[in-house]
């Protein structure tokens, strides 16, 4: 990816046009992190770009953003934008930003120096010649803050937030991924203009939340977006653990919100979205179900409110359905671990065959460690899942709907019932043949249903 994004500034340069790496790319490679894309500025108009590169395509040629496709190994262009195209913008500068993302208008530039006074934090407004041994053109002082360790907004603080809304939780994110602090000024201008973040599309904002769970730094993000004053306004089911005690038998770390932020802190770099929006959500019912009973504190019903919240975030944040299914399931299931030693061995095997049980498994771990430390409950499905066969997780059906009506008995709303149980029994290691199966029915549920 890099080469080629090299190969376009050269090309670019060939004819005769001003072409610099920029960006996110910039900033990683002065921090020795290897960047997961490129992006290029030049100025050459779109129209120019495309004739340089015929496979472009626009994606805000407006804004005279284009999109170049990685060669496949044959040197055909691929159009899978999964794989990472090279991101070509024009010099700019841009006028008024109506709608808190795009520009009214934009007006194509001949300078860098001016290109990159539109763009949001310093350390992501420095420009790389990659073609004059990595030269950096920083016009902004970001290599001041990258050594400092410094998120400052380009120029005004307020202007760069107005002109974008999703830059106050990019701020959040860039500051928690890299353990950076967001300049004063900045960090006061989030705080002033917080609640313009509805402004953001559920999407953007969901994806940055995403991210912020999923780079390994979830607590340091969601405690700055709590300071910052954007999490009640993206997540205020979030911000209402706060305060919300815990009985200290179970809990002794403290609130709903200090367990929250501890299990956060285990998320590793990477790990799958749901699993952390599982985990960040995992006690979102424990705030509205909050009592304090004779014998202790008590959250009657958490579980199933949590789920229900759990459905309704999703929803709101325009997450996938089947994403939203296995967020609920996490949320829904998470309790179920204190009684896995008292299961019937049908119930416990069905319940380790959950779709993605690992994230049921991992999820649960977490909680202990963020808690009480007892790590009984998951050491022993550890050692259940490791010593049960796949064939007696997973059986092969002993009897089938056509063999019920075979045995006599009339298709209807009980055949799931039936077979249910027969599968109970080979669970529980009762039933191991197809002859077994049909005698034990016409046992248990007599020889004919009408």
């Amino acid at each position: 990816m890099k080469q080629h994004a090299i190969h376009v500034v050269r090309e670019l340069r060939r004819h005769g046009f001003q072409a610099y790496l920029a960006g996110g790319c910039v900033r990683d490679m002065l921090l020795g992190i290897e960047p997961t894309d490129y992006d290029v500025t030049t100025d050459a108009t779109p129209n120019e770009v495309m004739r340089i590169f015929p496979e472009t395509y626009a994606v805000g040629a407006q804004f005279g953003v284009l999109l170049i496709p990685i060669p496949k190994d044959g040197g055909e262009a691929a159009t899978d934008k999964a794989e990472h195209p090279i991101e070509v913008a024009t010099f700019r500068s841009d006028g008024i930003y109506s709608d808190g993302r795009h520009p009214e208008k934009v007006q194509y530039s001949k300078s860098p120096q001016e290109d990159v006074q539109r763009r949001d934090f310093t350390i992501n407004g420095l420009l790389m010649d990659p073609l004059d041994g990595n030269r950096v053109l920083d016009f902004v002082g970001g290599r001041a803050d990258l050594a400092a360790g410094i998120v400052r907004a380009i120029g005004d603080p307020e202007r760069r937030f107005s002109e974008d809304k999703l830059r106050m939780l990019r701020a959040v994110r860039f500051a928690a991924r890299f353990g950076y602090t967001i300049d004063p000024p900045t960090f006061a201008a989030i705080q002033e203009l917080a609640p313009g973040i509805h402004q953001v599309s559920r999407e953007r904002v969901r994806d940055e939340l995403t991210k912020m769970l999923t780079e390994g730094h979830a607590r340091q993000a969601f405690e700055l977006l709590d300071r910052s004053a954007l999490l009640k306004e993206v997540l205020p089911e979030i911000d209402r653990m706060h305060g919300v005690e815990q009985p200290p038998q179970f809990h002794p770390e403290g609130d709903v919100w200090i367990h929250t932020m501890l299990l956060l802190g285990q998320l590793p770099s990477n790990c799958s979205r749901t699993l952390a929006w599982g985990a960040l959500l995992h006690d979102v019912g424990k705030a509205p179900t909050f009592r304090i009973a004779p014998d202790r504190i008590r959250f009657d019903g958490h579980v199933e409110v949590g789920v229900a919240m759990a459905h309704e975030i999703c929803r709101r944040l325009n997450f996938s359905n089947d994403d939203t299914d296995q967020i609920e399931a996490l949320v829904a299931n998470h309790m179920r671990f204190t009684n896995v030693e008292r299961m019937k061995d049908s119930t416990l095997k069905r319940f380790m065959r959950l779709p993605d049980f690992d994230e049921h498994l991992a999820l649960h771990r977490m909680d202990c460690l963020a808690s009480h430390g007892g790590l009984a409950h998951y050491e022993y499905l550890r050692e259940k899942l490791l010593s049960t066969p796949p064939e007696e997780m997973r059986p092969q059906r002993l009897l089938t709907g056509r063999d019920l009506i075979e045995l006599g008995y009339a298709p209807g709303p009980r055949f799931k019932e039936i077979l249910a149980a027969v599968e109970d029994g080979q669970l529980e290691g009762k039933l191991h043949t197809h002859e077994e199966a049909a005698a034990w029915v016409q046992s248990e549920f007599g020889r004919e249903i009408v």
